[in-house]
């Protein structure tokens, strides 16, 4: 049997914190949301002037970064490269901004982030996931 670390109310909170910090720091309006190993939703956080539609594109990013255990930015650069075959697969974030929560070795989750450019987005997410990160 194997076991592994799973995120509860505090790493959520703490997670969706240190993203909103990050966030506030540079005055950006997003929405981040946070998802377990499976792409299921956690924790979602729209911040004041974000947009509608951020919150719905922030989870997809999570989702897809969750699932499939890497950056959501590897998917959009595949599809840049050339692969447009992978529009097709059943992942709707395919861009800059979900970044995986690895604990152990092992996914956790994801954090996504959507509002402001890619990679500002990206940083975002990277700020709430190396808040829990080991």
């Amino acid at each position: 049997m194997q076991t592994k670390s799973v995120l509860g109310q505090a790493e959520a909170d703490t997670i969706v914190e240190a993203a909103r910090a990050e966030a506030s720091k540079h005055g950006w309006a997003v929405a981040i949301a946070l998802v377990d190993d499976g792409g299921h939703p956690l924790a979602l956080a729209r911040l004041d002037g974000a947009s509608p539609v951020s919150a719905y594109i922030a989870i997809e990013k999570a989702r897809t970064s969750a699932l499939g255990r890497r950056e959501s930015k590897a998917y959009e650069d595949m599809i840049n490269g050339g692969r447009t075959a992978f529009l097709s697969a059943p992942l709707a974030g395919t861009l800059e901004g979900g970044v995986p929560i690895f604990v152990d070795g092992q996914v956790v989750g994801a954090v996504g982030v959507s509002g402001v450019k890619s990679e500002q987005d990206a940083q975002v997410a990277r700020a709430g996931v190396q808040s829990v990160a080991a």
